[in-house]
């Protein structure tokens, strides 16, 4: 439906194409239906009644959809304007009156005569087929001052160096002419209103241009480029043409229009083959895979629509953009798909869905420019990416990872088009002012960041030895004042626990207490206090500063994409549910950056009504990082994911902030000290530091007292087991978990071995705590008990066997391997056989091997699954229910234990991984995140009934596709 704007502007337009007589009848003249009734019914009808939305099944914009009428039946009664249901709908007389009094226009006394006369006089039509409507009747109006016209779109043949230049109404052609003997200069004139395509064919002997009239039609043309002759022409829109074309093999036409549609012609013949319908906006842009099999479609409907060309059938809808898509193409191996729009990004897509529809998986999401993004373009070796904007910026990416590689700013007008050179080496810029503008890319071009995902903080890639022995503390008491660097109380020593309180005599001015130690470069320091451990109404806050005073920057955090908090805010402590905007366009383990908190994503959303759960994922308060403070958060609150780089790194502007972190700390990143600080600090030079300690909130007494400790960093690690003393049912499993205390900052993978199980038990070894993670689950598992009797497959309790498993924990640190003894599991007793027994089979297993009470029967070796980044894959669970009936439930966003991170089992819903009481089997599905590493893994799943009740271990293989393939042969 035209909205009322276009209305009044198309009101406006049309009084001057209307000539009304002043009287008028049969006998002077016959009214012409082109050119005086059908502007009538495009003025004031065509908006609600046209054949792509007719209202009341009643189109009139053709002469044969008036005759037909609608549901109420014929609309005119040739020679009776006094029974013609649209006279009488005119003029009041019928309802619904039209045009509808709500939408402010009323035709005039001498409008509604003249249709009257029209009707009186037989409705006659036009003569021959009904013309199509090619121009508006409109004054020539000169303009104030001459200007240069704006250029609407470019392109650069890779075959024969041609440059392609347009704008309203024309094209011109500059370069070498197709012999490459000579100089070509040419316009190609007399297109219908504004060209907003134009392109090459591969060959570089066709051009291909869109244009058309706005709200009467759309044209492309296919030109000689040797000539410039027009070969062809298609018409069939009814709005100018934003996009067409070619196929790379030169077969078909695909056209995108603003009436929503776009059309698939077939080249050789010029006749429409089919329409693809299904975008409820403007089609701004189309590209073909470089095989011709696929169509890509931007529209204004935030979406890029994915077409098989062949059938015209949908292959997906990529979903994700949050606004208008202005621009998209095919990388040249075909195997992506990149788009850009209002939203001011940039995303590439995985191109799965070639054959059948498939969801294709979004691979990239960058944000790109600080205004929307009007163009990219893609470089001819398929190396590089450009991007404009509104913003008047050109930007250079890689276009493998979407990585910022060169910027430049302030251009001299609005960019309204981009192209590389055939070489690659340089890039082609149209602008609204005309100008036309050739740029040198620079000869080195490089990311300033490698892709960080997944990565530790970059400050701390190194790892610290630990202590050959522990360092002797000396303690020690502040020295007043010490308020001032010049005043600073010194530590001597190298392990410094010196006592303080933050006071003063004159309360106008808080305290400040400030201690100097000496520092090598690269020498890493533990720092924190104990104050309200202790009882003290000190809320403590720890900075470390410079020889001159200054605060020392930790790290940059750039952030790359924006989001804000949706649904509710945060308190200080929650770990789950953070609903932000845009989720799906992040990925686990990347950093949350919140009004100077910086959290990280440890689980995705498990439907609408969830949202991300962060470090550490489960059980107490949130983590934060780089010194970083928890803080509560409101709804609608800013929030950024930011990727890390190195103080001093030069970062080219993205549109969006970065964010300075120093060395300071408020509360505990790892929650461990409550409302203490602590900091790991790494010297950036030799010489002089200092710590003040103060109130974050800026109060001060005499019970503020705190005591401070200095000392240099020793990483280490302390592993609990938590389920000692088993009892397991015979055929079944219980769940056992091992808990990583991480201390001075230890963030790497820990190995627990269980050995000397005693026979007949089976246990989860070596269990690996991952790095960055707190714990790991395993399983303890029974034989099965003979039904007749005789000994029992496990030793009775009070075996000394049992006494004899041993559990210790290793991690490497600073090269070399730590071990630590861990609790003992204690005494393991067998239990008879549950009443509810669970195993994990492959889809390809055979159900009669596992039936009945031969699924007690524990397998020699686990069986194995194996999966790829960026896939799902699916397996059974089975139940063998000996008394119990009921549902059988394994958990929602924690089902399946022990699996790497970044794998989930997938596809659940609400009600998470669950069997009703009637189900003894159900198929559920393994996704891997696209970054996970390869690994192997034994997990289970664990059931919420009958003593929590385990399935016997599944070991789940992560490998890459080439590993898999090269694993084949």
């Amino acid at each position: 439906m035209i909205n009322v704007p276009e209305k009044l502007m198309l009101l406006c337009s049309l009084c001057l194409l209307v000539s009304l007589p002043d009287s008028l009848s049969a006998a002077e003249k016959q009214v012409d239906y082109p050119k005086q009734i059908a502007p009538l019914f495009r003025k004031y009808c065509e908006g609600c009644h046209s054949v792509d939305d007719p209202e009341g099944k009643f189109a009139i914009d053709s002469y044969q959809g008036l005759l037909k009428g609608g549901k109420h039946g014929p609309a005119v009664l040739p020679g009776d304007s006094g029974s013609s249901r649209l006279i009488r709908m005119i003029k009041g007389e019928a309802k619904p009156v039209m045009p509808p009094e709500d939408s402010g226009e009323k035709l005039t006394d001498a409008e509604i005569a003249l249709l009257v006369e029209w009707v009186n006089q037989g409705a006659k039509g036009p003569s021959g087929a009904e013309p199509a409507r090619m121009e508006l009747t409109v004054p020539d109006i000169a303009p104030a001052n001459s200007a240069e016209k704006p250029i609407t779109s470019l392109a650069w043949s890779d075959a024969n160096q041609l440059k392609a230049v347009a704008c309203f109404g024309e094209v011109q052609l500059q370069g070498k002419s197709a012999n490459q003997n000579q100089n070509q200069n040419q316009k190609l004139q007399g297109l219908p209103g504004k060209v907003n395509s134009v392109q090459f064919t591969t060959d570089g002997k066709w051009m291909i241009t869109a244009s058309g009239t706005t709200g009467l039609f759309g044209q492309a043309a296919i030109w000689d480029v040797a000539t410039g002759k027009k070969l062809q022409e298609f018409s069939g829109h009814k709005d100018v043409l934003y996009a067409a074309q070619i196929s790379p093999d030169k077969k078909w036409l695909a056209t995108g229009s603003y009436d929503h549609n776009i059309l698939l012609w077939d080249v050789a013949t010029g006749k429409q083959v089919r329409a693809l319908t299904g975008h409820n906006g403007a089609i701004f842009d189309l590209a073909f895979s470089p095989d011709s099999s696929t169509l890509a479609s931007a529209s204004a409907d935030a979406t890029v629509k994915v077409w098989q060309v062949s059938s015209g059938q949908r292959l997906d809808t990529l979903s994700q953009p949050l606004k208008e898509q202005y621009s998209v193409t095919f990388s040249p191996d075909g195997n992506f798909i990149l788009a850009a729009g209002a939203d001011n990004r940039i995303r590439k897509w995985r191109l799965i869905s070639r054959t059948s529809a498939k969801i294709n998986p979004l691979i990239y999401a960058r944000f790109a420019h600080e205004s929307p993004v009007t163009q990219i373009a893609l470089s001819p070796d398929g190396k590089l990416l450009a991007s404009i904007s509104d913003d008047q910026s050109l930007k250079i990416w890689d276009a493998g990872q979407l990585l910022l590689l060169n910027v430049k700013e302030n251009l001299p007008a609005l960019p309204t088009s981009v192209v590389f050179s055939p070489d690659s080496k340089e890039t082609l810029v149209g602008y609204g002012n005309g100008l036309l503008e050739t740029i040198r890319l620079p000869e080195q071009l490089s990311s300033p960041a490698a892709e960080t995902q997944n990565t530790t903080a970059v400050a701390s890639s190194k790892t610290s030895s630990p202590a050959d022995q522990p360092v002797k503390t000396v303690s020690l008491k502040e020295q007043e004042p010490n308020n001032q660097p010049v005043d600073a109380t010194k530590l001597d020593a190298a392990a410094v626990v010196v006592s303080g309180v933050i006071s003063s005599e004159k309360p106008e001015q808080p305290d400040l207490d400030l201690y100097r130690f000496e520092s090598k470069a690269g020498q890493e320091w533990l720092i924190e206090t104990n104050a309200a451990r202790k009882k003290s109404k000190l809320d403590s806050k720890i900075e470390v500063l410079d020889a001159a005073g200054k605060q020392i920057p930790r790290i940059l955090l750039r952030a790359v994409r924006d989001s804000y908090f949706t649904f509710r805010g945060k308190d200080s402590n929650i770990v789950n549910d953070f609903r932000i905007q845009n989720w799906q366009e992040m990925e686990l383990n990347e950093y949350l950056y919140c009004n100077g908190e910086v959290v990280k994503l440890w689980l995705n959303p498990r439907g609408p009504d969830s949202g991300f759960n962060v470090y550490p994922g489960s059980g107490g308060k949130r983590y934060t990082y780089f010194g970083t403070s928890p803080i509560t958060h409101a709804l609608h609150e800013p929030c950024y994911i930011v990727e890390p780089h190195p103080v001093g790194a030069e970062l080219p502007p993205n549109g969006l902030p970065v964010f300075t972190i120093y060395y300071e700390n408020n509360d505990d990143g790892r929650r461990e000290l409550g409302d203490d600080s602590r900091l790991i600090f790494k010297a950036p030079r030799d010489g002089s530091y200092y710590v003040r300690v103060s109130d974050v909130r800026g109060f001060q007494g005499k019970d503020f007292h705190y005591d401070l400790t200095v000392r240099p960093r020793q990483p280490d690690f302390k592993v609990t087991l938590k389920g000692a003393n088993p009892k397991i049912n015979a055929g079944s499993g219980k769940e056992i978990e091992v808990v990583a205390d991480r201390i001075d900052g230890f963030n790497g993978p820990i190995r627990v071995d269980i050995a000397d199980v005693p026979p007949g038990f089976h246990v989860t070894s070596p269990l690996i705590i991952q790095a960055g993670h707190d714990r790991a689950y395993g399983v303890v598992s029974a034989d099965p008990v003979p039904e007749t009797s005789g000994p029992l497959a496990a030793p009775q309790p009070d075996d000394s066997r049992y006494q004899s498993v041993s559990v210790t924990a290793t991690a490497k640190i600073g090269g070399q391997d730590i071990t630590h003894p861990v609790n003992p599991v204690g005494q393991i007793r067998l239990l008879e056989k549950p009443k509810l027994i669970i195993r994990m089979v492959t889809m390809d297993t055979n159900k009669l091997d596992v039936a009945g009470d031969n699924i007690a029967e524990i397998p020699a070796k686990p069986i194995e699954l194996t999966i790829h980044p960026g896939e799902t894959i699916s397996a059974q669970v089975l139940l063998l229910r000996n008394g119990y009936q009921g549902v059988v439930g394994f958990g929602r966003e924690y089902a399946g234990r022990n699996l790497p991170h970044g794998v989930y089992v997938d596809n659940i819903g609400l009600n998470g991984l669950l069997l009703l009481d009637n189900q003894n089997e159900r198929t559920f599905y393994l996704t891997a995140a696209k970054w996970v590493p390869e690994t192997t893994r034994l997990f289970h799943l664990r059931a919420d009934q009958e003593g929590n009740q385990t399935s016997i271990p599944v070991l789940l293989h992560v490998k890459h596709k080439d590993k898999l393939a090269a694993s084949s042969k």
